[in-house]
């Protein structure tokens, strides 16, 4: 008589000001950060670390926000934003990176981009990289001729 309605929504997580959590967090949603947290974040959406927040964590997910201060690892698959009052001590990588005038990093970076943004996308960015290919392969072959000419 009723149907169900079910829907797959998610709920963002907080750890608000003034707590201080432990352990290992595992969230398909959001996850926003202004207190403190210790131990792991792997998080399939976006963290998000105020500016009052601070986490001991190396951090996995899709996207991060830090405008407090993280001691640890990040790892995304999409952006790393650091915001002028940002400070990461240790490693990240990311594929895009958003640094504001003010934000700190103290450790490496490693960016790569996913397979399929490599490629030129559009027509124009095609006949381009096949220019310059032909160009490359020109270029080599007059440099071939030169060489055998002189010996």
């Amino acid at each position: 008589m009723f149907k169900e309605n079910r829907r797959n929504t998610s709920t963002d997580t907080l750890i608000g000001a003034g707590t201080v959590a432990e352990g290992k967090m595992t969230s398909e949603a959001n996850l926003r950060i202004e207190g403190e947290f210790h131990g792991e974040i792997a998080c399939k959406g976006a963290v998000i670390i105020g500016e009052q927040g601070v986490a001991h964590s190396n951090i996995s997910a899709q996207d991060v926000t830090l405008a407090g201060k993280v001691y640890g690892d990040i790892a995304t698959t999409g952006r790393l934003i650091i915001t002028s009052s940002g400070q990461l001590t240790g490693n990240m990588m990311t594929n895009h990176l958003i640094i504001q005038e003010g934000g700190m990093i103290n450790g490496s970076c490693l960016m790569e981009q996913p397979a399929n943004e490599a490629k030129p996308s559009s027509p124009h960015e095609k006949e381009s990289a096949t220019a310059a290919g032909k160009q490359d392969s020109k270029n080599a072959n007059e440099e071939r001729s030169r060489s055998k000419q002189a010996v």
